[in-house]
Formats: C-alpha cells, structure tokens, sequence
C-alpha cells in the first residue's frame, strides 16, 4: 500500500457474488481472505503470501441496485477534505463524501468528470 500524495494506494472489488468472487480469485492468483466486520457488512481482505492485496466487499441491499461488479481504485491523498472540496470544483461529483473507517483512514468516493469511479484516502497513522 502506498501512502505518497497522487499514488495508487489500495484496490477493492466490489461484487454480487461473494462466493463466486473469492472461489476465481483463490484459484487463479492463490489469495486468501480474512473478513473484516463493518456497519455494512463483511470486508475481506486478500492477501497474497501475507501481504495485502485488495479488498472484497459484496454488493447488497436497494443502495447497490444498478451498481455493476467493478473495481474501485483508491489514490492517497494529504488531505480528504481539502481535495474532494478541490474535485467538486473542478467538475467531479460525490458518491460518497469523506468518512473514516477507525485504523484505516478518511474516504471519499467521487465521480470524474468523465464519470469514471475514483475513491481518496488519506491512510490513517501506522
């Protein structure tokens, strides 16, 4: 995970199918997974010879009803606020405004202007 202003910092898939997801990717890249309970339910993280390799979270309930399975990059940032407040005026849209996940960090969710899905972290202190 890289935590440098402007880098990719994290993936995660977002699917319908949770089983079907995690049976493709062990078998095909040899990932493991560990749930992570949230509010919203479980996040998987899988890992790849122990190390971190993305996030799985399964898609439910009317909020993700026309959302397609996709992967969602996450780029670090040094400050959520400020850069989500800069997007917005420079032609992006909220999906998500800034929140915090305890010992991750603060997120955001935004639409490009060319309506590609991008999310922003400024990661939480190791």
């Amino acid at each position: 995970m890289n935590t440098q202003h402007g880098l990719f910092h994290w993936n995660e898939l977002m699917t319908r199918d949770l089983k079907r997801t995690k049976e493709f990717y062990g078998a095909t890249l040899g990932w493991t997974f560990e749930g992570m309970p949230m509010p919203e339910g479980t996040y998987w993280v899988a890992s790849a010879d122990g190390a971190p390799a993305g996030g799985i979270f399964e898609m439910t309930g009317p909020a993700f009803q026309n959302v397609p399975e996709h992967w969602l990059a996450y780029v670090s940032v040094d400050n959520v606020d400020t850069r989500v407040a800069t997007a917005l005026k420079n032609g992006a849209s909220a999906i998500r405004m800034p929140f915090d996940i305890p010992d991750v960090g603060r997120i955001a969710i935004l639409h490009a202007p060319g309506g590609a899905a991008i999310g922003l972290i400024t990661p939480a202190a190791r």
